[in-house]
């Protein structure tokens, strides 16, 4: 240590570790108030994140099982199982079988799917991936939840209308199991509104979820739960449900309201972004307590042994680190001619090659200015092919480059070599490379500032930045500098070549746009004939008609449903197509209205226009219009044919719906006293399927089938119980139940009073 002890660097080195070593009891004090605070933050942060966590992997679980009905809405078997219309008794029975097979798979990769049905509105059947149940009430038996009859189940799961509905925990029986489910519905086809085909159930067993809050319940000997929007919880871990019912303050999980502490509890709450789910967890404060008294101990042993140990190496340290300091200053002084070195260590290799790093970093800098030519091409290209995300990163990278792009606005174009159709051998590869190259001088003798890059082997792109108030077109300064271009390249090397320029584009991100415009006017040169082709040119040379078969279809299937605000909107959507911002030829015009006749023409070759005078009155409504017409005229024409036919329509399903219904009132009426009347029977006597009739029935009255009589019963045992000359058994009887009880518990549910006080009442 001699030499190096007492120099001024040693002596600073020794009062610097010596504060360092006092810095510890000053700062104990301070440290332990801030324990507490750092231990909350430290368990609410942790709990934040096992809470996070298990939200991520929930909502990720999900997600899946939102993607599997989204799967099954593209399902080409199931779309053609939910289109099918049911003959009679037919069933599709293979198609079923299959689809069931199909889906047994699903549940491998998620265990949220290991309970899952489908139900087919038009075959009133559920498919499971073990079996097929052609009648829900069947299904129903080992299935169901308890709080809901088998009606109820029918009206609000598999008739309503849903777009991925969770519904709360529920209990629910599986078999001979009882458990408690979160059910998660989604109607089919998607966006049904209120016209569902088939619905798609997944039931989750609570403990499948609350696995995953077993981290929280477990951490600290807190708990978890998480409520859905309403305010239902939907699964807890750790508490009991009189439990969660008692805490008023829970956060409400938003920024600046995720943490609250409550009756000793340290509360944490997060809201999913997603589902509207709001996670909580609590943690006891004690826990945290302990834990700052943790870091209490730990503060002040640290500092006891830091003190100790301290003083033992505070003299080597101080050695070691002022040592090759002063050799490093040694090195400078000599450097400078002042003092000549007495001894080396490993500074002095660092202090020697210091020179050298100078060197080699200008070096670099030579070897980048080479590279420079390739990192604008690069840049170009990029530009080009539309790789940037933002104006932030073109910005950037044309600094880095040098490659000034003063102006927003301009063009992207495209030079192309002709007369090589074949490009499969290195000879024409390096002729054609040897064309571009001569090309490019003859550009810049131009006066044309452009930026150019070599794209495939026969075509140069190039980039125009048009000059303040600058407008180019036929005629235009930069149309003939480049006309002057493809004379220069043919007088002097013999060389034809085409022009192809795409649209305008207003901003550095549309540069992309405007030379993919570019690459489609090129396609659309034909050689020889035009030597600079215009991307506007192009386009209103090629416009074709717009009305694709699937939107023919559509149409077709919204007037056969006498929906006549969709069939208006689809013919909005059509015409804003063809004739907003285009242009049609008259005989592309022609083509697109005759397609438009023939759909309205095949609509009335179908059942619901057998009236003959009607179907005549409408096609010579439709021969009528003639391509020759003003749009608005054309649109107005086919909007008064469209509305006759959907009135027609709307008429026929009317008189049929309420022949239909007083037909089931009348069996209801004349069968109620039978105890076997189901609404299967009710809907045998009108032949139509019981699905159809249920929500006819629902629509035209007001009120389920089902309800209806039982309302018609108990309306016939009021008068009944009034006479009072019969046994409320008898009555029962009399009104179609098998027993009193089944009686006494309809009564009551709709009359809101036993049979019995009602006649005592009623005395």
């Amino acid at each position: 240590m001699k030499g190096a002890t007492f120099t001024p660097v040693f002596r600073k080195f020794i009062i610097s570790y010596l504060i360092v070593l006092l810095l510890p009891n000053i700062s104990g004090y301070f440290t332990y108030r801030a324990a507490i605070d750092a231990a909350l933050s430290s368990s609410i942060e942790n709990s934040r994140i096992l809470l996070n966590q298990s939200k991520e992997i929930l909502e990720t679980r999900l997600k899946e099982v939102e993607t599997f009905t989204k799967q099954l809405a593209i399902n080409q078997d199931l779309t053609k199982l939910v289109s099918e219309k049911m003959t009679g008794d037919t069933y599709n029975v293979y198609g079923l079988w299959k689809m069931s097979r199909d889906i047994s798979n699903y549940n491998r990769t998620n265990d949220f799917l290991q309970n899952f049905y489908i139900y087919l509105k038009n075959y009133n059947v559920v498919i499971t991936p073990e079996s097929v149940f052609f009648r829900p009430e069947h299904f129903y038996v080992g299935n169901h939840y308890e709080d809901l009859s088998f009606t109820q189940w029918e009206e609000s799961i598999l008739k309503s209308t849903h777009e991925f509905v969770s519904f709360p925990l529920q209990a629910y029986t599986r078999g001979n199991v009882q458990t408690s489910v979160i059910t998660f519905v989604q109607s089919l086809p998607l966006n049904s509104f209120n016209n569902p085909k088939a619905t798609v159930v997944v039931t989750i067993d609570e403990q499948k979820i609350r696995h995953l809050l077993e981290s929280m319940s477990s951490h600290n000997g807190g708990w978890a739960f998480i409520t859905n929007p309403n305010g239902s919880t939907m699964v807890s871990q750790g508490i009991e449900q009189s439990e969660i019912k008692k805490l008023f303050h829970v956060p409400s999980g938003q920024a600046g309201d995720q943490e609250r502490i409550e009756n000793g509890m340290l509360l944490i709450s997060i809201k999913s972004g997603t589902t509207g789910w709001l996670y909580t967890a609590g943690i006891p404060e004690k826990s945290i307590k302990e834990k700052a008294d943790q870091i209490k101990y730990a503060t002040w042993i640290f500092t006891a042994v830091t003190l100790i140990v301290g003083l033992l190496i505070i003299v080597l340290l101080a050695y070691r680190n002022s040592a090759p300091i002063t050799q490093l200053i040694s090195v400078f002084k000599e450097l400078s001619g002042l003092e000549p070195l007495s001894s080396k260590n490993e500074y002095v290799f660092l202090a020697g090659n210091i020179s050298k790093l100078i060197t080699n970093n200008k070096q670099l800098e030579a070897e980048l200015d080479k590279q420079l030519p390739l990192l604008r091409d690069a840049f170009i290209k990029r530009l080009l092919a539309g790789e940037f995300l933002s104006l932030q990163e073109i910005e950037a990278v044309s600094l880095q480059t040098g490659i000034k792009l003063n102006a927003e606005n301009g063009y992207v174009g495209l030079i192309k070599i002709n007369g090589y159709s074949r490009m499969d051998s290195e000879e024409i590869i390096h002729e054609l490379s040897l064309a571009r190259l001569a090309i490019k001088p003859l550009l810049s003798e131009t006066e044309l500032k452009l930026l150019l890059t070599d794209w495939g082997s026969d075509k140069i792109a190039f980039l125009y930045l048009l000059g303040e108030g600058e407008v180019i077109g036929e005629n235009s300064r930069f149309e003939q500098q480049l006309l002057q271009l493809t004379e220069s390249a043919y007088s002097q090397y013999r060389m034809t070549i085409s022009i192809a320029i795409g649209g305008s584009y207003q901003t550095l991100r549309d540069i992309s746009k405007s030379f993919d415009e570019a690459q489609q006017a090129m396609d659309a040169v034909y050689t020889g004939e035009k030597r600079i082709s215009w991307y506007k040119e192009t386009v209103s040379e090629s416009a074709m008609y717009y009305y694709p078969i699937d939107t023919q279809q559509r149409l077709l299937n919204t007037l056969k449903a006498g929906e006549i605000d969709e069939g208006l909107r689809i013919l909005d959507q059509v015409f804003s197509r063809n004739f907003s911002g285009r242009e049609l030829s008259y005989e592309m015009k022609q083509q697109f209205i005759s397609e438009l006749k023939g759909t309205l023409l095949k609509l009335l070759d179908q059942k619901p226009f057998q009236d003959e005078k009607f179907s005549e009155t409408v096609k010579h409504q439709i021969a009528q219009v003639q391509p020759m017409d003003d749009v608005d005229q054309l649109r107005v024409s086919f909007v008064l044919i469209m509305k006759e036919i959907c009135n027609v329509i709307a008429k026929k399903k009317n008189d049929y719906n309420n022949e239909t219904i007083y037909a089931i009132k009348l069996h209801v009426e004349n069968e109620y006293t039978n105890s076997d009347l189901s609404i299967y029977q009710i809907v045998e006597s009108v032949k139509r399927p019981e699905k159809f009739i249920s929500h006819l029935f629902k629509e035209q009255t007001g009120e389920n089938l089902s309800d209806y009589l039982e309302r018609v019963r108990i309306d016939k045992a009021t008068v009944l119980l009034m006479e009072n000359q019969r046994t409320i058994d008898e009555i029962a009887v009399m009104v179609g139940y098998n027993s009193g009880h089944s009686f006494r518990r309809a009564f009551k549910r709709v009359k809101g009073v036993s049979p019995t006080v009602f006649r005592q009442t009623s005395d």
